[in-house]
């Protein structure tokens, strides 16, 4: 397995706060709110001090508008002079920010990053579209377009409806999926409380339920099919509020301040697919991060975290990778957590290091990835050191 000679950027510490569906514990928190405690954390277990950071990179993706990450820097202490930096890319924004933290260590640009995603989907604002004449109402929009044609800009939940039956991935199949993963988070919750920071007393992921096939069965459909393939609610990663940050810095930075890195960011990589089916831009992102880094399959890799915001999407994630659906997402997933749009890619990443060097000998590494609305995947591989 190939190893970096001269990482440049390497990770000294993470934390994550809970994971609460909308309307739950975090629902009268903005997203600075939420995300100090966890940057405050992170901070702690590197130990170094606020003044430090010279850049703070932060994934929203339903704060429409400002500067996220100015009021995360404010918030958390951090010195006036700290860079802030948001960064929208729906849901791949949390893992966009920890890449671009990256590139700003490699560009000589800083030298001690904050990156990560945050979002307060309870507190989002609502939205209008301005209307083109004064009499005219303004008219109410739950999202926005994310392809310049209708007809390539299908709603999510219909997208993974449509490849659902398109591609034989029935209903039972999706569960049985889904099932796994809310069993994982309970039985693994004493483990991710490590990576998790109380924020307004919640310590644990609140959406993980007991679960089986039979309650399974009985949860409604949300988009019908013919036949079989039918998506159910159990098998859709609900709306959701949280945060998750780690902190990057270059080996030099590392030295000089004392820090004890954990593990290296080997490399990160964006792409585009289809916007019709945008779930399969995850899988895509991860075999060019697995060429590029000269990695031959998965079967080399120590650990495995997909954000998987349908079922489908996890199965058709390991089919393409040639996976065990048993590999991936150890601890539960997205499914069983909820999705926190721009904070989830970071979620995943959190994940991913907390079992690496939880479980990992030095030199194993670790992928993961997620996919965004417009056909848009993101993927990041990672090495414990």
């Amino acid at each position: 397995m190939p190893t970096p000679a001269n990482p440049t950027a390497l990770i000294a510490a993470w934390a994550r706060s809970a994971v609460a569906p909308v309307g739950g514990a975090f629902n009268r928190l903005l997203p600075h709110e939420i995300a100090a405690p966890v940057v405050q954390a992170v901070l702690a277990r590197a130990g170094i001090l606020p003044e430090a950071v010279d850049a703070v990179v932060v994934g929203n993706a339903m704060g429409a508008g400002g500067n996220p990450a100015r009021m995360v820097a404010l918030a958390s202490g951090l010195a006036e002079r700290c860079a802030a930096f948001s960064v929208d890319t729906q849901c791949c924004s949390g893992l966009d920010a920890v890449a671009l933290a990256a590139g700003l260590l490699a560009s000589g640009q800083a030298s001690v990053v904050i990156a990560g995603g945050v979002e307060a989907w309870s507190r989002a604002p609502l939205r209008h579209t301005r209307p083109l004449h004064a009499d005219d109402p303004a008219v109410a929009y739950e999202r926005p377009a994310f392809a310049p044609d209708p007809a390539r800009d299908p709603d999510m939940l219909v997208s993974a409806s449509r490849y659902a039956a398109t591609h034989g991935t029935t209903r039972i199949q999706q569960d049985a999926y889904a099932v796994m993963s809310h069993q994982r988070a309970i039985t693994h919750q004493a483990v991710l409380a490590d990576e998790i920071v109380p924020v307004v007393g919640l310590a644990h992921d609140a959406y993980p339920r007991p679960m089986d096939a039979r309650r399974a069965a009985r949860m409604p459909t949300v988009v019908p099919t013919t036949g079989d393939c039918s998506v159910s609610v159990l098998s859709v990663s609900v709306r959701a509020d949280g945060a998750a940050f780690v902190l990057l810095a270059t080996p030099q930075a590392c030295e000089r301040l004392g820090i004890q890195p954990k593990a290296a960011w080997i490399m990160g990589d964006a792409i585009g697919c289809a916007p019709e089916t945008p779930l399969l831009a995850a899988a895509q992102a991860a075999q060019v991060v697995l060429q590029r880094s000269g990695m031959q399959s998965c079967n080399q890799l120590h650990a495995i975290e997909l954000h998987d915001a349908f079922a489908v999407q996890g199965l058709s994630f390991c089919r393409t990778l040639h996976v065990d659906p048993a590999r991936i997402n150890q601890r539960g997933g997205g499914l069983a957590r909820g999705h926190p749009i721009g904070a989830s890619g970071t979620i995943a990443l959190v994940r991913l290091l907390t079992d690496l060097y939880r479980d990992g000998a030095r030199g194993v590494r670790g992928l993961c990835a997620i996919a965004g609305a417009g056909g848009i995947g993101s993927a990041a591989l990672v090495e414990k050191i």
